[in-house]
C-alpha cells in the first residue's frame, strides 16, 4: 500500500510532468483523459510530446515499477481510487483573448459525480492557471452542487500555482524555488503541505512554502509570468534603443543591469519575442479579466504589443542587411518557441512567418530539432521543413536564428558561408560572438550595431 495516491486530471505538460515525477517517487498515480491515444502511449510508458527528459522517467517508471503510472479513460474512477485530486487542465484563449474555463468546468462536474459516491475526505488541488475567483467560485461551487458535500467539511479545496517552464519541468517539478498553496481552510492546506513533504523531503530546507488564501494563489501566477512577460519586453525595447547608437551592445547593458541586487539578468535577453502556451494567453486573460472589472492595463497592453512587434523588427534587420527578400530564399533556424520543447504554441517563427509572407516572401524553409511534426501542424505549407541545419542552409539568401538550441550555438561563419548562396545572418537571440561573426560575413543582431 502506497503512502499517497494521488489522481492527475489533464495530462499535457504540467499534469504528465508531474504524474511522471510523483510516480518516481513511490506515489501512486492515476492520471486521467479522455483521449484514448494519448492514454494508450502513456500506458505504453510513451510521452505524446517532447519534453526534456520526460521520457527517460518514463522509461524507468514502465521498467521498474509500471503500476505506479496509469492512465485511465474515466476521471470518476481516478478521484474515486485516490485521495487526492489535481486538476491540470488547460485554460486556452477565447477569440475575444479572455480565458476559456470550458475545461475546469467539466473536471470540477467529473470530481462532483465521483464525491457524491465518496464518504472519504478527499482533497482538491485547482494547478491550472485560473483567474482569481475560479476555484472558490467556480471549482468548489461546481462540486458542492453536484456531489452535495462541503468544502472544508466534505472535501479539502487548494489552488497551488505551478512555475513549470517547458524545456525544464522536470528539473522545475522535481527541484522547484518554492511552492504556494492557496487554501480554502487550514486542513485544505495542511494536508497538502504534508504531501509535498514527503515528495520533496530534504529540498524543503531551501525550498519555501507560503500559505495563501485561495484568490490570492490565483494571482501570484498571474503576478510571476506577467512580470517575467514584462522583463522580456522591457529587454526587447532596449535593445531596440541600443540599435540607434554605435558603440552600444544590449547584451552588456542587460548583464550589468541584472548585477544589481535587486533585480537578476533572468529574462532579460533581447530577442525574437516570448512565446509558448503560458506568457501571451496569461498575459491577455488577466488583462482581459481586469477589464471586465473596469480596469484597463496599460502596461500589460505595451508589453503585448512590444513583444508582436519584434517579428516586424527581425524582417525589418533581414531585408536592411540582404536588400528586398521577395524572390529570395530565407532560413529560420529554429521553430519552436523556446529549446527543449516541440512546443508550438504562441511560437514566435510563426509572428515572422506571417510578417515575411506579408512582404511577398513565400520561398522559407526552416529547421527545428524537435518541432518540424508540429511546426507543419501549425503553419502547413507556408514553409518548407529541412532535416538538418545544412538543408536549411543550402543555396539560402538570409538566415535567421529563431530558437536558441544549442546545436545552433556551435555553428560557425564558414558553416554560413559554405552552405548558403549569400550568407546574410541575423541572429535573433545573440548567440554568436559579433566581432567574429561581423567581420566574418554580413551579419546583424538583435540589439547591436557596428562599432564606429
Amino acid at each position: 500500500m502506497y503512502k499517497y495516491s494521488v489522481s492527475i486530471l489533464g495530462t499535457g505538460f504540467i499534469g504528465l510532468c508531474s504524474a511522471a515525477c510523483f510516480a518516481g517517487k513511490d506515489i501512486q498515480v492515476l492520471a486521467s483523459t479522455h483521449n484514448e491515444k494519448k492514454a494508450k502511449m502513456i500506458n505504453d510508458g510513451k510521452a505524446p510530446f517532447y519534453e526534456a527528459d520526460l521520457q527517460e522517467m518514463m522509461d524507468d517508471i514502465k521498467a521498474n515499477k509500471p503500476e505506479l503510472l496509469q492512465c485511465l479513460l474515466n476521471p470518476v474512477k481516478a478521484v474515486l481510487e485516490t485521495d487526492i485530486s489535481m486538476i491540470t487542465q488547460g485554460t486556452p484563449m477565447r477569440e475575444d483573448k479572455s480565458i476559456d474555463l470550458g475545461y475546469i468546468e467539466s473536471t470540477a462536474r467529473e470530481i462532483g459525480e465521483a464525491l457524491k459516491q465518496k464518504d472519504k475526505y478527499h482533497l482538491v488541488v485547482v494547478r491550472s492557471t485560473v483567474v482569481p475567483g475560479t476555484t472558490r467560485n467556480l471549482v468548489g461551487k461546481i462540486i458542492t452542487e453536484v456531489s452535495g458535500k462541503v468544502p472544508g467539511k466534505d472535501f479539502g479545496l487548494c489552488m497551488q500555482p505551478e512555475f513549470l517552464a517547458e524545456g525544464r519541468s522536470i528539473e522545475d517539478t522535481l527541484r522547484p524555488d518554492r511552492i504556494v498553496i492557496g487554501e480554502i481552510d487550514k486542513k485544505s492546506g495542511a494536508m497538502l503541505q504534508e504531501f509535498y513533504e514527503y515528495f520533496y523531503g530534504d529540498h524543503l530546507q531551501n525550498c519555501p512554502i507560503l500559505r495563501i488564501n485561495l484568490e490570492s494563489a490565483e494571482l501570484v501566477k498571474y503576478g510571476n509570468n506577467c512580470l517575467l512577460s514584462t522583463k522580456i519586453s522591457y529587454a526587447n525595447e532596449f535593445a531596440n534603443f541600443a540599435e540607434l547608437v554605435p558603440n552600444v551592445d544590449i547584451a552588456q547593458v542587460m548583464k550589468g543591469v541584472g548585477l544589481d541586487y535587486r533585480l537578476n539578468s533572468r529574462f532579460l535577453n533581447a530577442g525574437v519575442g516570448f512565446g509558448g502556451s503560458c506568457f501571451h494567453k496569461d498575459v491577455n486573460a488577466i488583462k482581459a479579466w481586469s477589464k471586465s472589472k473596469g480596469y484597463t492595463s496599460r502596461l500589460l497592453e505595451a508589453v503585448l504589443g512590444i513583444n508582436d512587434d519584434q517579428a516586424i523588427h527581425i524582417v525589418d534587420m533581414a531585408e536592411q542587411l540582404a536588400g528586398k527578400l521577395a524572390g529570395k530564399k530565407v532560413a529560420l533556424l529554429g521553430l519552436a518557441f523556446k529549446p527543449g520543447t516541440d512546443d508550438m504554441r504562441e511560437a514566435a517563427s510563426i509572428r515572422v512567418v506571417n510578417e515575411l509572407r506579408k512582404r511577398g516572401i513565400t520561398d522559407i524553409i526552416g529547421y527545428d530539432p524537435k518541432a518540424n511534426k508540429n511546426a507543419e501542424m501549425e503553419m502547413g505549407d507556408k514553409i518548407k521543413y529541412a532535416e538538418s541545419i545544412e538543408e536549411a542552409l543550402k543555396n539560402s539568401e538570409c538566415a535567421i536564428i529563431i530558437t536558441e538550441w544549442d546545436e545552433f550555438k556551435k555553428l560557425m561563419p564558414d558553416d554560413f558561408k559554405k552552405q548558403m548562396k549569400t550568407p546574410n545572418l541575423v541572429d535573433g537571440r545573440r548567440l554568436f560572438d559579433y566581432e567574429e561573426f561581423n567581420s566574418a560575413l554580413p551579419f546583424r543582431a538583435i540589439g547591436r550595431t557596428d562599432l564606429e
